[in-house]
C-alpha cells in the first residue's frame, strides 16, 4: 500500500511538491471545471509529476450546476441522480475520463448522487443507463469507472454495480463519508463491497446527529473510523493500491492532520 493525497488541478504546482517534501508520492487529483482539461495542462501535470516522482492513483472528475452537501438539498443537487442535470454532467465526466487519459491515469471517480435504495425508483433507472454510457465509454479508454461512496448504502452500490455490469467499475471508498452520511460503517461496509475497492480516501468523521445535515469531519484517529483494522480487513481481502488522505479544511491545520494521518497510516500498514 503507497500513502497519497487528495490534491486539486488548481493547486498543483504548489501541492505536488508539497506532497514530496512530506514524503508522499501518490496522489488524486480533482477537478470541478472541465474548461481546464487543455493540453497544456496536462502536459504541465505530467511534467511534475517526472520532477517530483509522484503519480496519480485515480482522477476524481466533478461537475457543474448545484451542490448542497446535505440530507434535503443533496439529493435534488447532488451527481447524475437529479434527471434535470443527468445529461450536462455526464458530458463533463466524459471529459474528465478523456483528460485523465492523457495524464496515463486508469481510475477515474465522482460522487454519483444519492442513488434511490427503490430500484423501481424512476431515476434509478435513468442513473444506471447514464452510468452505463459512461463507463462503456470509459471503457474505449481502457480506464475504470469507481464510485465514491457515501451517499448510498453499500447494498445499493452492490446492486448498481451488477445492474451496470459493464465489467469496468470499482470503487474508491471514502472511510469519513459513510459515517458522515450515515450510510455503513466502513469496516462493515467492507464485508459487503470490499472485492470492488479499488482506492480510499482515508477520512474520518462522526455519524450525524439530525436528519438535516450531515455528520461532522474530524482528523485521523478523532472520530468513528476504526482505521488499524480497516487496513488489516483491506490486507485480507488483498488490497495493495492507494491509501489518500483526505482532510477538508485549509491552511496549517490541514498539512499537520495530514502529517499525522500519515505517521497513522504507517504504523497501521
Amino acid at each position: 500500500m503507497k500513502i497519497g493525497v487528495l490534491m486539486r488541478l488548481t493547486d498543483v504546482k504548489e501541492r505536488i511538491p508539497l506532497a514530496a517534501q512530506m514524503g508522499i508520492h501518490s496522489c488524486q487529483l480533482t477537478c470541478w471545471d472541465e474548461s481546464l482539461y487543455t493540453d497544456e495542462n496536462a502536459a504541465e501535470i505530467l511534467s511534475l509529476l517526472k520532477e517530483y516522482d509522484m503519480e496519480i492513483s485515480t482522477f476524481w472528475a466533478g461537475w457543474s450546476g448545484p451542490k448542497a452537501w446535505n440530507f434535503i438539498e443533496g439529493p435534488l443537487t447532488l451527481g447524475l441522480v437529479p434527471s434535470a442535470f443527468r445529461y450536462r454532467r455526464l458530458q463533463e465526466l466524459k471529459a474528465g475520463a478523456d483528460f485523465a487519459k492523457k495524464l496515463g491515469v486508469r481510475q477515474v471517480a465522482t460522487h454519483v448522487g444519492f442513488m434511490p435504495e427503490n430500484p423501481h425508483d424512476p431515476q434509478y433507472a435513468g442513473t444506471i443507463d447514464a452510468l452505463r454510457e459512461l463507463a462503456e465509454h470509459m471503457k474505449k479508454n481502457d480506464q475504470y469507472f469507481l464510485f465514491e461512496t457515501g451517499q448510498e448504502t453499500p447494498p445499493t452500490l452492490l446492486r448498481s454495480i451488477t445492474d451496470i455490469g459493464t465489467g469496468n467499475l470499482g470503487i474508491n471508498m471514502d472511510t469519513g463519508n459513510l459515517i458522515l452520511y450515515g450510510k455503513a460503517n466502513p469496516l462493515d461496509a467492507l464485508d459487503v463491497f470490499g472485492q470492488y475497492v479499488m482506492d480510499l480516501h482515508i477520512k474520518d468523521g462522526l455519524y450525524p446527529t439530525d436528519g438535516w445535515k450531515l455528520g461532522n469531519e474530524v482528523a485521523v484517529g478523532e472520530g468513528k473510523a476504526d482505521f488499524p483494522r480497516i487496513i488489516a480487513r483491506l490486507k485480507e481481502l488483498g488490497y495493495d493500491g492507494a491509501l489518500t488522505i483526505e482532510r477538508e479544511i485549509s491552511g496549517d491545520q490541514q498539512i499537520q492532520d495530514i502529517l499525522r494521518a500519515k505517521e497513522l497510516l504507517e504504523k497501521y500498514i
